[in-house]
């Protein structure tokens, strides 16, 4: 009964054993691998397969898992590094590299830590890149330097099984007195940028004031311009028919000369008149006004009138009246042209003028003997009869 009973237990604890070894040789040779992710099988320490995403066999105790390999992008950030630049100041860099496995066989045998290498690579390669530079090349060209280390990595990392899609700088950081060396520049800049700007506005406002009190003296100019031609052209017209309408007046001297006298008080009343001379023609006229009003009119000496003394013959000078100037840039006008008005008046002058000389000559001949006083006879032209003077 002993021995039975020994039996039987030997046996269902070998039983049992069997049992575990089954459960976990069935446990060892199923393997499920999930979504983007991939595991390397050795068998007996060789490469066997390479496993993707699903539920695998293998061989108990016999395949093993050499690694699981995380097939999707990744991203790891590196400390900052102190790079010198060609100029020799040292900046310090940070960056973030974004890699992916594409060979998990490759990414397990061909390199040991292909992270560390990447590092590695990445602060050797980014030391060489801004060697080449200096400081202000290494701020303002951070696309130019995440190509050349894209490139250079990319290229290396290849046979390793790795995709280097993207390298970026995080930051840039100089020594802290070439900062503040940076910021006073970028603050005089500012100050330049400001003091020009201020400058290009005066100017303009000093241009643009310029230019309107250039219109304005141009138009102001051009406005007194106007008003003088249309006040000088008034009074170009209203000669013109003044002397028209004297000149078809048929006006004689004596109306000429009583024209004459009224203009003279204003002529005296200038407060700029000193002196003013009577022309010979005026008093002349004024011994014919008397003469035809009843009056007793004294020869002037040089007059036109004779005496018994002088045998010049009597005679009204008319040549004053006909220095008259006029503008010809009124012919337009429906007048008489100035030079037809001017000889037509000439032409009477002379007239009236050989006409007085013919009744000075008639009444010398007619004079009586000394001592009498004959009536004097007037004359046909209409001009005040020739009084001798008293006492002959």
């Amino acid at each position: 009964m002993d021995t039975a009973t020994g039996l039987g237990m030997a046996t269902l604890i070998v039983l049992i054993l069997v049992a575990l070894l089954a459960v976990v040789a069935i446990f060892k040779a199923v393997r499920i691998v999930p979504q983007s992710y991939a595991i390397i099988v050795e068998r007996l320490g060789k490469f066997q397969a390479e496993y993707g995403a699903g539920m695998h066999f293998l061989v108990p105790f016999i395949d093993r898992v050499r690694t699981m390999v995380d097939l999707r992008e990744q991203v790891v950030s590196f400390p900052p590094q102190p790079v010198i630049t060609s100029d020799n100041l040292v900046v310090s860099i940070d960056s973030v590299i974004y890699y992916q496995v594409t060979d998990p066989k490759r990414a397990t045998y061909e390199i040991a830590n292909y992270l560390q290498a990447i590092e590695q690579l990445t602060v050797t390669t980014l030391r060489n890149v801004i060697g080449a530079m200096d400081l202000e090349q290494t701020l303002t060209s951070r696309d130019q330097i995440n190509g050349q280390l894209r490139g250079v990595l990319d290229q290396a990392t290849g046979r390793w099984g790795i995709r280097v899609s993207n390298v970026e700088l995080k930051s840039i950081d100089p020594p802290a007195s070439i900062q503040g060396a940076m910021e006073q520049q970028m603050r005089a800049e500012r100050d330049r940028r400001a003091a020009i700007l201020t400058a290009e506005g005066v100017k303009q406002s000093q241009i643009l004031t310029a230019e309107g009190d250039k219109q304005s003296a141009i138009l102001r100019a051009e406005g007194q311009a106007q008003s003088a031609i249309l006040k000088a052209q008034g009074e170009s017209r209203a000669i013109l028919q003044v002397f028209d309408a004297i000149h078809r007046g048929n006006a004689d001297p004596k109306l000429l000369a009583y024209q004459y006298l009224q203009t003279l008080p204003k002529i005296a009343n200038g407060t700029s008149s000193k002196m003013w001379i009577v022309p010979t023609e005026f008093t002349a006229a004024l011994d014919g006004i008397a003469g035809a009003l009843g009056g007793k009119g004294s020869p002037a000496p040089g007059s036109g009138a004779f005496s018994a003394d002088s045998d010049e013959p009597v005679k009204v000078d008319m040549s004053g009246l006909g220095d008259l100037s006029l503008t010809s840039e009124l012919a337009s006008t429906n007048l008489a042209a100035p030079e037809e008005a001017l000889a037509e008046a000439k032409g009477e002058a002379e007239t009236a003028s050989s006409v007085a000389e013919q009744n000075a000559s008639d009444a010398t001949t007619t004079l009586p003997a000394r001592g009498t006083h004959a009536a004097p006879a007037p004359s046909d032209d209409g001009l005040p009869p020739v009084v001798p003077p008293a006492g002959t």
